[in-house]
């Protein structure tokens, strides 16, 4: 605000200063040559500094003069700049007068170097009071965004009315109390979201067990295969919960090793999805975990197959891993939002099947690797394009 008044009040009292000297300046120049013209229509000589059809005079002070006016004009800048008055003469010709605008000039800038002055003066002044009010609720609100930030990141023991500190009951330690109080909601709510589907899971495994046994027990026939499908299919989903329930504890810690990951990529494709292609650019060492990188990647490579259409692709350059497909692409909100529990990786109404965990847990594994998995379309085709960037294995003696 210092600064905006500062600049309005300089440029105001700028042009206004300009404008008035311009006005004397035309105003002076047209006293001259009318006195001219009248010496000049007694005595039929110039006088008093003037020209008669001087070429120097500006043209379009010329063009106004010849249609029978008296002109002014300032031209040209820093020394050169001059102030120019002609008039027309009973003979048809063009009487000039001219002198220079430099002063005028001069007057000005040294205006604008007070008003620079007191501009820079007040905006110190009234920076200064600001600062000096708001630098303690500033250091206050700053440590709080930190602390808010530390519990964004999974830090759930930090606090942000700790890192506020003192004892004043001001805006910061309100915002301080709310963010506890709905961190602290927030965490219980999600622990028993936690402890429900792992309970769930956990309970599910041993009737699932019984129930695998019986199928396998069952005969020969389309009704046996039925059950043992989705006794299989069931089975899959118990494990998938239970694996997305380890993941949000965040406690999963990666076996890190070093992994040719083209060569990686090219042996679990050819497992898992035979009708993949691999291209390598560029062969590079990673530092993951084995496996669960090869559980992303046959992740990405179900989901792509399952919900896109042919031909899948995988292309490995470097550290990075796209999986492209050209089927109707991610929906929107998943894009927005990003993988969620049971949300399917299509935008196709009928979604291809599967109970929408692949992606949730892919990216669950990614963030445990320290890698980043970045979900888009294509801009070309429009298929669903799925990047996974890996850290680069330290060189090693």
């Amino acid at each position: 605000m210092s600064a905006l008044v500062a600049v309005v009040f300089s440029l105001t009292v700028h042009y206004a200063y300009a404008f008035q000297q311009a006005e004397e300046a035309r105003a002076l120049q047209t006293e001259r040559v009318e006195l001219a013209l009248r010496a000049y229509e007694r005595t039929g000589a110039p006088a008093l500094g003037s020209r008669v059809a001087s070429p120097e005079v500006p043209l379009p002070l010329r063009e106004a003069a010849e249609e029978g006016n008296t002109a002014t004009l300032i031209s040209g800048s820093g020394d050169d700049a001059a102030v120019w008055a002609a008039a027309p003469t009973s003979d048809d010709r063009i009487l000039s007068v001219h002198s220079s605008y430099a002063p005028r000039l001069d007057d000005l800038a040294a205006l604008d170097q007070v008003l620079l002055a007191g501009a820079a003066a007040v905006v110190a002044l009234g920076a200064g009071a600001g600062v000096a009010m708001g630098a303690g609720l500033s250091a206050r609100l700053s440590r709080a965004a930190a602390a808010a930030g530390h519990v964004a990141a999974g830090d759930h023991d930090t606090r942000v009315s700790e890192a506020v500190g003192g004892s004043a009951r001001d805006e910061a330690s309100e915002l301080a109390r709310a963010v506890d109080g709905m961190a602290d909601a927030l965490q219980a709510r999600l622990a028993a979201e936690q402890r429900v589907t792992a309970d769930i899971a956990h309970e599910l495994r041993t009737p699932l067990t019984g129930l695998s046994t019986a199928a396998d027990l069952l005969g020969e026939g389309r009704p046996a295969e039925l059950v043992r499908d989705r006794v299989a299919a069931l089975r899959a989903l118990v494990e998938d919960v239970l694996e997305v329930a380890r993941l949000d504890t965040a406690t999963q810690r990666a076996d890190l090793t070093d992994v040719a990951l083209a060569e990686f990529v090219r042996h679990r494709a050819a497992r898992f999805a035979p009708d993949v292609t691999v291209r390598c650019v560029t062969e590079q060492v990673v530092s993951t975990d084995s496996r669960r990188l090869e559980r992303i990647l046959v992740n990405l490579l179900v989901n792509a197959l399952r919900h896109g259409a042919p031909p899948v692709s995988v292309e490995v350059d470097g550290p990075r891993v796209r999986i492209h497909d050209l089927g109707p692409g991610f929906p929107d909100a998943l894009l927005r939002e990003g993988p969620g529990r049971f949300r399917k990786g299509t935008s196709a109404p009928e979604g291809g099947g599967g109970h929408g965990l692949g992606l949730t847990i892919a990216r669950g594994q990614a963030d445990v690797l320290g890698a980043r998995l970045t979900l888009a379309n294509h801009p070309d085709d429009g298929g669903a394009l799925v990047t996974l960037d890996l850290a680069p294995a330290e060189p090693r003696p």
